[in-house]
């Protein structure tokens, strides 16, 4: 059997996305070549099943960069995989159902080979539009054989609702007609998405916003695997995996998913916003493209911050709170961050909990407010970010008595803020046994950066504040505080 694992490189090829890979420079580039291999042809449902059953066997993660569904939806999902069914992912906006279903061309085989030039990409074996299948008899074993990247065995589209049946599915080519061929060729039919993703996974995304009639043009392909092209039948064995995306009923209202549609998905998979904590902080941590130093306690604000808004009344939580609303506010305090340490010449750029003043107002139009809600919506945000920001505290400083700083700072105020440096927040700050014990819970210590520290420090005199033991004013060049 061919296999192009630990192959030595040659011949460039490329991906979808335009990534080139290495093609191996011994794979065989003819059908004898191919058959005198030992190669063997598998459909791929198959193929995806067989790949995800090794990984399992080997403890291999089949999905790298998934977080929070490890004993919820992947084992729905992995099952539907296994027994071979198209799958529909049901679930509200950012909940990774995009992310998953592209995580799917991991379990193909990195290597697949196609007749050379066909238009949809059929295996050397099984040919099956009627120019591929004239040309296999004709050429026999002298058949060439080219070899396609996982990558390009991956197809994606957007249901909006001017997407027509030419699209997906194919029609006549005008082109072809003016050679000379006659109307009632069927070589004179241009395919759409679907043919084209031969042997490969087709995916749609908001399928709901599929007109009714576009849907149904996808019947026969699920069911009976032919496709109708204004007034052609061409019975084409189409070897795909069929996946697609959707909102809940309940939720979206600009279409549904038809009856006979939904009847052929084999599988159903809910999917969910993580149900952990730590999930949470994981994912931010993971997708976040962070321009500055954002320490844990910060993201631990942003997750904490982020589950409160979808319990909150006062969000439509029909439309969810999506993760990347997290994603988007770590990302709105580390250029908080580096925009102030600009101002203030700061040479290391490192978050602090001022930055997170800057979230509610940049990031409130990613969310949808109950109705009734108008004029009230920043308050919600900022009652809710003191809310998370106080439950981090009371979390990471657990054990600590803070009794003895706020005692020192009342009697020496402490300034901080967007226009104070982190040095001079440590300067000003009192000797005191507990900010020891903070620093060392917050891993702000063992480094001569003052902005750990700094940081630490503003998340204690932020708990002290809104446990009402120290007092907060706001300095005359408005943008400054004091705590005392």
């Amino acid at each position: 059997m061919v296999t192009s694992e630990g192959a030595p490189t040659g011949v460039s090829g490329r991906s979808v996305e335009g990534v080139p890979h290495d093609l191996p420079v011994d794979l065989p580039s003819t059908l004898g070549a191919l058959r005198a291999s030992g190669h063997e042809l598998r459909g791929v449902k198959a193929e995806i099943r067989d790949n995800l059953i090794a990984a399992l066997r080997e403890g291999r993660d089949p999905w790298p960069g998934i977080v929070g569904f490890e004993s919820t939806v992947l084992p729905q999902f992995e099952r539907a995989l296994i027994a071979g069914h198209d799958i529909v992912l049901l679930g509200e906006r950012g909940q990774g159902k995009t992310r998953l279903l592209r995580s799917i061309t991991n379990l193909l085989d990195e290597w697949t080979p196609v007749i050379e030039g066909s238009e949809l990409g059929e295996h050397p074996y099984d040919p099956i539009a009627p120019a591929t299948i004239r040309r296999a008899a004709e050429l026999g074993d002298d058949l060439p054989v080219t070899w396609k990247h996982r990558d390009e065995r991956y197809t994606e589209k957007l249901a909006t609702p001017d997407t027509a049946v030419a699209d997906l599915i194919g029609d006549i080519d005008p082109v072809k007609v003016s050679e000379g061929r006659s109307l009632g060729d069927p070589e004179t039919i241009h395919f759409g998405l679907v043919p084209r993703s031969h042997r490969g996974v087709v995916a749609i995304n908001e399928l709901p916003d599929l007109a009714e009639r576009i849907q149904v043009s996808l019947l026969n392909v699920m069911e009976e695997r032919d496709i109708q092209v204004r007034g052609y039948t061409l019975r084409l064995p189409l070897d795909i995996l069929l996946v697609a995306s959707a909102n809940p009923e309940d939720y979206t209202n600009r279409g549904r998913i038809i009856t006979p549609l939904k009847d052929r998905f084999g599988a159903e998979v809910r999917t969910h916003y993580p149900l952990e904590l730590r999930d949470e902080i994981a994912l931010v941590r993971q997708e976040a493209d962070l321009v500055a130093d954002v320490p844990s306690h910060l993201l631990e604000v942003i997750a904490r911050f982020t589950r409160a808004l979808r319990e909150s009344s006062a969000i439509d939580q029909g439309s969810g709170v999506s993760a990347r609303f997290a994603v988007a506010a770590a990302e709105t305090v580390a250029a908080a961050a580096l925009r102030r340490a600009a101002i203030t010449g700061e040479e290391h750029a490192f978050a602090r909990p001022v930055d997170l003043e800057s979230v509610p107002a940049v990031l409130r139009g990613k969310l949808e407010f109950a109705s009734g809600e108008e004029g009230r919506e920043t308050e919600h945000l900022e009652h809710l970010l003191r809310r998370a920001t106080a439950d981090t505290a009371r979390a990471r400083l657990r054990g600590i008595d803070l009794n003895p700083l706020a005692e020192a700072v009342s009697g020496s105020p402490v300034r901080t803020g967007e226009r104070i440096p982190a040095v001079e927040v440590v300067k000003a700050l009192p000797k005191v046994a507990a900010l020891t014990a903070i620093a060392k819970k917050l891993d702000a210590g063992g480094t001569e950066d003052p902005g750990p520290m700094a940081s630490a420090a503003e998340l204690a005199l932020e708990l002290l504040f809104l446990t009402r033991r120290l007092a907060k004013d706001e300095s005359d060049d408005g943008d400054t505080v004091s705590y005392g």
